[in-house]
Protein backbone atom coordinates (compact mmCIF):
# COMPACT_ATOMS: atom_id res chain seq x y z
CA UNK A 1 0.00 0.00 0.00
CA UNK A 2 1.14 3.58 -0.69
CA UNK A 3 2.03 5.63 2.17
CA UNK A 4 -0.07 8.48 0.98
CA UNK A 5 -3.26 6.08 0.77
CA UNK A 6 -2.33 4.99 4.31
CA UNK A 7 -1.90 8.38 5.76
CA UNK A 8 -5.08 8.99 3.87
CA UNK A 9 -6.94 6.64 5.16
CA UNK A 10 -5.79 6.65 9.06
CA UNK A 11 -6.51 10.88 8.84
CA UNK A 12 -10.28 9.82 7.13
CA UNK A 13 -11.14 7.85 9.58
CA UNK A 14 -9.46 10.37 12.51
CA UNK A 15 -11.41 12.73 11.78
CA UNK A 16 -14.71 11.25 11.25
CA UNK A 17 -14.11 10.10 15.04
CA UNK A 18 -12.92 13.52 16.02
CA UNK A 19 -16.06 15.15 14.64
CA UNK A 20 -18.57 12.91 16.55
CA UNK A 21 -16.43 13.48 19.85
CA UNK A 22 -16.46 17.48 19.44
CA UNK A 23 -20.53 16.47 18.88
CA UNK A 24 -20.21 14.60 22.33
CA UNK A 25 -18.40 17.37 24.20
CA UNK A 26 -21.10 19.64 23.55
CA UNK A 27 -24.07 17.61 24.12
CA UNK A 28 -22.71 16.44 27.67
CA UNK A 29 -22.70 19.88 28.91
CA UNK A 30 -26.16 20.86 26.98
CA UNK A 31 -27.80 17.45 28.63
CA UNK A 32 -26.10 18.61 32.24
CA UNK A 33 -27.49 22.24 31.77
CA UNK A 34 -30.48 20.96 31.02
CA UNK A 35 -30.66 18.69 34.01
CA UNK A 36 -29.88 21.42 36.71
CA UNK A 37 -31.89 24.27 37.89
CA UNK A 38 -30.53 27.74 36.30
CA UNK A 39 -28.03 28.24 33.88
CA UNK A 40 -24.13 28.66 34.23
CA UNK A 41 -22.27 30.01 31.57
CA UNK A 42 -19.29 28.85 33.27
CA UNK A 43 -19.90 25.40 32.14
CA UNK A 44 -18.87 26.30 28.41
CA UNK A 45 -15.01 27.89 28.51
CA UNK A 46 -13.76 24.68 29.85
CA UNK A 47 -14.89 23.32 26.76
CA UNK A 48 -12.70 25.95 24.97
CA UNK A 49 -9.85 25.33 27.16
CA UNK A 50 -9.77 21.74 26.46
CA UNK A 51 -8.78 22.58 22.99
CA UNK A 52 -5.89 24.61 24.00
CA UNK A 53 -6.98 27.37 21.83
CA UNK A 54 -8.35 29.29 24.66
CA UNK A 55 -6.65 32.99 23.73
CA UNK A 56 -7.57 32.47 19.99
CA UNK A 57 -11.31 32.36 21.39
CA UNK A 58 -11.59 34.89 23.50
CA UNK A 59 -9.64 37.31 20.66
CA UNK A 60 -12.16 35.83 18.28
CA UNK A 61 -15.23 35.64 20.18
CA UNK A 62 -14.47 37.12 23.65
CA UNK A 63 -17.12 35.69 26.17
CA UNK A 64 -17.84 31.92 26.54
CA UNK A 65 -21.49 31.93 26.02
CA UNK A 66 -23.09 28.82 24.85
CA UNK A 67 -23.31 30.46 21.17
CA UNK A 68 -20.23 31.48 21.15
CA UNK A 69 -18.66 27.98 21.77
CA UNK A 70 -21.20 26.44 19.66
CA UNK A 71 -20.17 28.25 16.71
CA UNK A 72 -16.12 27.87 17.66
CA UNK A 73 -16.79 24.14 17.90
CA UNK A 74 -19.39 23.61 15.13
CA UNK A 75 -19.19 25.96 12.68
CA UNK A 76 -15.92 28.49 12.39
CA UNK A 77 -14.10 27.88 8.95
CA UNK A 78 -11.28 29.24 10.28
CA UNK A 79 -11.02 27.21 13.30
CA UNK A 80 -8.92 23.47 11.74
CA UNK A 81 -10.23 21.40 14.51
CA UNK A 82 -14.45 22.82 14.31
CA UNK A 83 -16.46 20.15 13.12
CA UNK A 84 -16.95 21.51 9.81
CA UNK A 85 -13.31 21.71 8.86
CA UNK A 86 -12.70 17.79 9.82
CA UNK A 87 -15.39 16.76 8.17
CA UNK A 88 -13.85 19.12 5.03
CA UNK A 89 -10.78 17.37 6.07
CA UNK A 90 -12.41 13.87 6.32
CA UNK A 91 -13.66 14.35 2.98
CA UNK A 92 -10.72 15.39 1.29
CA UNK A 93 -8.93 12.48 2.12
CA UNK A 94 -11.50 10.34 0.89
CA UNK A 95 -11.68 12.10 -1.85
CA UNK A 96 -8.31 11.13 -2.64
CA UNK A 97 -8.63 7.46 -2.47
CA UNK A 98 -12.03 7.21 -4.09
CA UNK A 99 -10.73 4.19 -5.47
CA UNK A 100 -9.21 2.25 -2.06
CA UNK A 101 -12.58 3.06 -0.47
CA UNK A 102 -16.20 1.76 -1.22
CA UNK A 103 -18.46 4.00 -2.59
CA UNK A 104 -20.93 3.62 0.01
CA UNK A 105 -18.26 5.47 2.45
CA UNK A 106 -18.16 8.22 -0.26
CA UNK A 107 -21.55 8.57 -0.16
CA UNK A 108 -21.92 8.54 3.72
CA UNK A 109 -19.16 10.99 4.29
CA UNK A 110 -19.83 13.38 1.85
CA UNK A 111 -23.78 13.63 3.34
CA UNK A 112 -22.27 14.40 6.53
CA UNK A 113 -20.16 17.26 5.44
CA UNK A 114 -22.84 18.68 3.51
CA UNK A 115 -25.57 18.68 5.97
CA UNK A 116 -23.30 20.43 8.53
CA UNK A 117 -22.50 22.79 5.82
CA UNK A 118 -25.99 23.94 5.38
CA UNK A 119 -26.34 24.10 8.55
CA UNK A 120 -23.27 26.34 9.23
CA UNK A 121 -24.65 28.77 6.32
CA UNK A 122 -28.26 28.77 7.21
CA UNK A 123 -29.95 32.04 7.57
CA UNK A 124 -31.21 30.93 11.02
CA UNK A 125 -29.46 29.57 14.16
CA UNK A 126 -29.97 26.07 15.04
CA UNK A 127 -33.55 25.00 16.03
CA UNK A 128 -32.62 22.16 18.23
CA UNK A 129 -28.94 22.42 19.33
CA UNK A 130 -29.02 18.55 21.12
CA UNK A 131 -31.13 17.03 17.56
CA UNK A 132 -28.30 18.77 15.87
CA UNK A 133 -24.89 16.79 17.72
CA UNK A 134 -26.94 13.45 17.93
CA UNK A 135 -27.14 13.82 14.30
CA UNK A 136 -23.47 14.56 13.72
CA UNK A 137 -23.32 11.19 16.19
CA UNK A 138 -25.45 9.37 13.94
CA UNK A 139 -23.55 10.33 11.03
CA UNK A 140 -20.48 8.85 12.32
CA UNK A 141 -21.59 5.78 13.35
CA UNK A 142 -23.51 4.67 9.76
CA UNK A 143 -19.68 5.69 8.16
CA UNK A 144 -18.29 3.24 10.37
CA UNK A 145 -21.16 0.85 10.27
CA UNK A 146 -20.75 1.40 6.17
CA UNK A 147 -16.80 1.09 6.57
CA UNK A 148 -17.23 -2.80 8.95
CA UNK A 149 -19.25 -3.61 6.27
CA UNK A 150 -17.92 -2.92 3.14
CA UNK A 151 -13.85 -2.76 3.68
CA UNK A 152 -11.56 -6.23 3.60
CA UNK A 153 -10.13 -6.54 6.98
CA UNK A 154 -6.74 -5.44 4.90
CA UNK A 155 -4.05 -3.16 5.77
CA UNK A 156 -6.53 -0.14 4.69
CA UNK A 157 -9.33 -1.13 7.43
CA UNK A 158 -6.28 -1.81 9.70
CA UNK A 159 -4.89 2.21 9.17
CA UNK A 160 -8.48 3.33 9.39
CA UNK A 161 -9.41 1.29 12.81
CA UNK A 162 -5.88 2.35 14.36
CA UNK A 163 -6.82 5.92 13.58
CA UNK A 164 -10.24 6.09 14.89
CA UNK A 165 -9.15 4.29 18.16
CA UNK A 166 -6.23 6.13 18.95
CA UNK A 167 -8.84 9.07 18.66
CA UNK A 168 -11.41 7.93 20.37
CA UNK A 169 -9.25 6.96 23.85
CA UNK A 170 -8.03 10.80 23.59
CA UNK A 171 -11.46 12.07 23.61
CA UNK A 172 -12.97 9.39 25.82
CA UNK A 173 -10.25 10.80 28.43
CA UNK A 174 -10.72 14.15 27.43
CA UNK A 175 -14.70 14.27 27.94
CA UNK A 176 -13.73 12.63 32.14
CA UNK A 177 -10.99 15.28 32.04
CA UNK A 178 -13.90 17.86 31.54
CA UNK A 179 -16.33 16.62 34.06
CA UNK A 180 -13.61 16.92 36.98
CA UNK A 181 -12.87 20.58 36.21
CA UNK A 182 -16.18 22.18 34.67
CA UNK A 183 -19.15 19.90 35.23
CA UNK A 184 -19.66 19.98 39.15
CA UNK A 185 -20.89 23.21 40.75
CA UNK A 186 -19.01 22.79 43.91
CA UNK A 187 -17.54 20.72 46.21
CA UNK A 188 -21.01 20.89 48.31
CA UNK A 189 -22.55 19.27 45.60
CA UNK A 190 -20.34 15.65 45.46
CA UNK A 191 -22.56 12.85 46.49
CA UNK A 192 -26.00 14.57 45.80
CA UNK A 193 -28.28 14.46 43.11
CA UNK A 194 -26.96 16.80 40.97
CA UNK A 195 -23.54 14.93 41.07
CA UNK A 196 -25.92 11.70 40.11
CA UNK A 197 -27.04 13.93 36.79
CA UNK A 198 -23.88 14.83 35.91
CA UNK A 199 -22.24 11.31 36.03
CA UNK A 200 -25.06 9.94 34.30
CA UNK A 201 -24.69 12.80 31.59
CA UNK A 202 -20.85 11.97 30.94
CA UNK A 203 -21.51 8.20 30.47
CA UNK A 204 -24.71 9.10 28.32
CA UNK A 205 -22.47 11.34 26.36
CA UNK A 206 -19.97 7.72 25.44
CA UNK A 207 -23.06 5.78 25.13
CA UNK A 208 -22.17 3.97 28.29
CA UNK A 209 -24.90 4.48 30.60
CA UNK A 210 -26.71 1.40 29.82
CA UNK A 211 -23.64 -1.02 29.70
CA UNK A 212 -22.06 0.93 32.91
CA UNK A 213 -25.33 -0.32 34.61
CA UNK A 214 -25.41 -3.84 33.56
CA UNK A 215 -21.80 -3.61 35.18
CA UNK A 216 -22.50 -1.34 38.54
CA UNK A 217 -25.02 -1.05 41.10
CA UNK A 218 -24.83 2.28 41.98
CA UNK A 219 -23.25 5.45 39.84
CA UNK A 220 -19.86 6.60 41.72
CA UNK A 221 -16.72 8.50 39.72
CA UNK A 222 -14.33 5.91 41.32
CA UNK A 223 -16.32 3.00 39.00
CA UNK A 224 -17.00 5.95 36.01
CA UNK A 225 -13.04 5.92 35.92
CA UNK A 226 -12.41 2.49 35.99
CA UNK A 227 -15.44 1.84 33.37
CA UNK A 228 -14.10 4.90 30.67
CA UNK A 229 -10.20 3.98 31.16
CA UNK A 230 -9.79 0.28 32.43
CA UNK A 231 -12.65 -1.53 30.77
CA UNK A 232 -11.36 -3.97 27.77
CA UNK A 233 -15.20 -4.73 26.69
CA UNK A 234 -16.68 -1.31 26.83
CA UNK A 235 -15.76 0.20 22.64
CA UNK A 236 -15.29 3.09 24.06
CA UNK A 237 -12.99 2.55 26.86
CA UNK A 238 -9.25 3.80 26.82
CA UNK A 239 -7.94 0.40 27.50
CA UNK A 240 -10.31 -1.44 25.04
CA UNK A 241 -9.01 1.40 22.55
CA UNK A 242 -5.15 0.96 23.01
CA UNK A 243 -5.72 -2.76 22.92
CA UNK A 244 -7.26 -2.93 19.59
CA UNK A 245 -4.81 -0.52 17.99
CA UNK A 246 -2.15 -2.49 18.91
CA UNK A 247 -3.52 -5.14 17.50
CA UNK A 248 -4.69 -3.75 14.03
CA UNK A 249 -0.60 -2.03 14.38
CA UNK A 250 0.17 -5.79 14.10
CA UNK A 251 -1.33 -6.70 11.86
CA UNK A 252 -0.48 -4.45 9.85
CA UNK A 253 2.94 -5.04 10.15
CA UNK A 254 3.30 -8.74 10.72
CA UNK A 255 4.96 -8.24 13.95
CA UNK A 256 4.25 -11.53 16.10
CA UNK A 257 2.17 -9.68 19.07
CA UNK A 258 3.78 -9.00 22.33
CA UNK A 259 7.20 -8.04 20.11
CA UNK A 260 7.85 -4.84 18.28
CA UNK A 261 10.21 -3.91 15.45
CA UNK A 262 9.68 0.14 15.16
CA UNK A 263 9.29 2.93 17.39
CA UNK A 264 4.96 2.90 16.84
CA UNK A 265 5.18 -0.81 17.85
CA UNK A 266 6.83 0.36 21.10
CA UNK A 267 5.25 2.76 22.27
CA UNK A 268 1.51 1.34 21.54
CA UNK A 269 2.97 -1.45 22.98
CA UNK A 270 4.13 0.15 26.79
CA UNK A 271 0.86 1.78 26.63
CA UNK A 272 -1.17 -1.05 26.27
CA UNK A 273 0.81 -2.61 28.87
CA UNK A 274 0.70 0.08 31.33
CA UNK A 275 -3.14 0.26 31.16
CA UNK A 276 -3.34 -3.30 31.94
CA UNK A 277 -1.32 -2.95 35.11
CA UNK A 278 -2.82 -0.50 36.70
CA UNK A 279 -5.22 -0.21 39.68
CA UNK A 280 -8.41 2.64 39.51
CA UNK A 281 -7.13 3.62 43.23
CA UNK A 282 -3.31 4.49 41.49
CA UNK A 283 -5.06 6.67 38.85
CA UNK A 284 -7.41 8.41 41.10
CA UNK A 285 -4.75 8.53 43.94
CA UNK A 286 -2.10 10.39 41.61
CA UNK A 287 -5.00 12.40 40.46
CA UNK A 288 -7.22 11.96 37.25
CA UNK A 289 -6.41 15.29 35.23
CA UNK A 290 -2.65 14.68 35.96
CA UNK A 291 -3.25 11.14 34.94
CA UNK A 292 -5.50 12.52 31.59
CA UNK A 293 -2.64 14.75 31.44
CA UNK A 294 0.20 11.90 30.82
CA UNK A 295 -2.10 9.66 28.96
CA UNK A 296 -2.22 12.58 25.90
CA UNK A 297 0.92 13.48 26.06
CA UNK A 298 1.87 9.20 25.52
CA UNK A 299 -1.41 9.31 22.76
CA UNK A 300 0.95 12.18 20.82
CA UNK A 301 3.34 9.95 20.72
CA UNK A 302 2.19 7.05 19.59
CA UNK A 303 0.41 9.08 16.69
CA UNK A 304 4.24 10.88 16.05
CA UNK A 305 5.74 7.34 15.72
CA UNK A 306 3.18 6.27 13.49
CA UNK A 307 4.10 9.16 11.56
CA UNK A 308 7.33 8.37 11.42
CA UNK A 309 7.02 4.72 10.95
CA UNK A 310 4.63 4.77 7.82
CA UNK A 311 4.04 8.24 6.39
CA UNK A 312 7.31 9.92 6.33
CA UNK A 313 10.68 9.00 5.01
CA UNK A 314 14.03 10.02 5.58
CA UNK A 315 16.61 11.25 3.51
CA UNK A 316 19.46 8.20 3.19
CA UNK A 317 22.01 11.05 4.48
CA UNK A 318 20.43 10.01 7.62
CA UNK A 319 18.98 13.56 8.53
CA UNK A 320 16.19 14.37 10.67
CA UNK A 321 14.80 16.39 8.57
CA UNK A 322 11.31 14.37 7.43
CA UNK A 323 9.05 15.02 4.38
CA UNK A 324 6.13 13.11 3.47
CA UNK A 325 6.16 10.93 0.37
CA UNK A 326 3.47 10.65 -2.22
CA UNK A 327 4.69 7.36 -3.99
CA UNK A 328 6.78 5.33 -2.23
CA UNK A 329 5.39 2.10 -0.18
CA UNK A 330 4.88 1.65 3.47
CA UNK A 331 7.97 1.85 4.68
CA UNK A 332 8.81 -0.41 7.90
CA UNK A 333 11.38 1.28 9.96
CA UNK A 334 13.28 -0.95 12.12
CA UNK A 335 13.50 0.34 15.92
CA UNK A 336 13.17 -2.47 18.27
CA UNK A 337 15.46 -5.38 17.05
Amino acid sequence: MLSRVAESIYWMARYVERAENLARFIDVTLNVMLDQPGDDPGQWMPLVSATGDEAWFKERYGEATQENVIRFLTFDREYANSIIMVLSAARENARSIRETISSEMWEQLNESYHRVREAAFGDRPLESPPEFFQEVKRSSHLFNGVMNATMARDEGWHFANMGRLIERADKTSRILDVKYFILLPGVEDVGTAIDDLQWSAVLRSVSGFECYRKRYHGITPHRIVEFLVLDRSFPRAVQYCIGHADESLHEITGTPHGSFRNHAEQRLGLLRGELSYIHVDQIVAGGLHEFVDRLQTKLNGVHDAIDETFFAIRPVSGSQKQTQTQSAGVQWQSAGG
